[in-house]
């Protein structure tokens, strides 16, 4: 830029080549598990290292989803995030839009108990023996009910619901709306920035669940894709894909791997610009009140 100084400039300099370097180390992981689950399995085991195949191959997406177990862990991952987003996010904005309204009795009471569950967690044991003793254990709703809503998520709901106008429930209450119908009809419509934003944030955990299934579900075939994942990045064989077409030859444990790793994140990615446009109005609903 036109009168800046030599200061200026090497800072600016400096800044460009300190950030083109962050991003490269950010990127080249992606970039380097994509590319090798491209690679041909021969080619793979004829180089050391491979930046870019010269011959693409589907082969471990091939071997990959030909395993019956695979398969179904995606199935059961997509399971836990479709029902479990949908119940989160009634139960999330129900409870929030209930600590709203003013007429509530005892909200603030309620409100204090939301608060200390994000100051103090009760730990593994305590929610481990509340599912055993509810009979969940090896149960799928085991992951869903113990990851149903979140305190911060609550307060910044309500934090949107604070910012509406009263004048929108008390015209519905006139027309004979009760606040069940008010919050279906005409708040939930005015939410669709915040459940787009929180409904991601949700998506995300429980396509991510790894920790609550590996302890709740001793059945592997109700295992989420994350932890059949986690056994074949420990396992270096694919003898924890289970049975896989025995006409396919199976390909190097690293391109598998790699395969399995962008199948697993490719679900998310092809959510977010669908919801893209509420997000990033959506994350600041409620953090600020006019």
């Amino acid at each position: 830029m036109i009168g800046k100084s030599l200061g200026d400039r090497v800072f600016d300099v400096s800044n460009l080549i300190f950030l083109g370097i962050i991003g490269i180390v950010t990127v080249f992981p992606i970039y380097y598990v994509v590319v090798v689950s491209f690679t041909d399995p021969m080619e793979y085991l004829q180089k050391d290292i491979v930046l870019f195949p010269e011959n693409w191959s589907f082969a471990s997406y091939n071997y990959l989803l030909s395993s019956g177990a695979f398969v179904q862990s995606l199935g059961v991952s997509t399971f836990l995030t479709v029902v479990g987003t949908a119940i989160s996010l009634v139960i999330t904005s129900s409870f929030a839009y209930a600590l709203s309204r003013k007429k509530f009795k005892g909200r603030r009471f309620i409100l204090l108990l939301v608060l200390f569950t994000i100051l103090f967690n009760p730990g593994i044991i305590p929610n481990y023996l509340l599912v055993k003793e509810l009979g969940l254990i090896n149960s799928l709703w085991s992951v869903i009910l113990v990851s149903l809503s979140n305190g911060w998520f609550v307060i910044l709901m309500k934090g949107f619901y604070d910012s509406l106008p009263d004048t929108l429930v008390e015209a519905a209450t006139i027309d004979g709306c009760n606040d069940f119908t008010a919050w279906i009809k005409i708040i939930l419509p005015l939410s669709l920035p915040s459940i787009a934003a929180f409904g991601l944030f949700f998506a995300v955990q429980y396509w991510n669940q790894y920790f609550n299934a590996l302890i709740y579900l001793n059945d592997s075939s109700k295992w989420p894709i994350q932890v059949l994942l986690q056994n074949m990045l420990i396992d270096a064989s694919s003898s924890s894909l289970g049975d896989v077409d025995p006409l396919l030859q199976p390909p190097p444990s690293e391109t598998l791997k790699m395969a399995a790793v962008v199948i697993a994140i490719v679900p998310i990615l092809m959510i977010y610009p669908f919801l893209q446009k509420h997000f990033a109005k959506g994350v600041m609903i409620g953090s600020i009140k006019e």
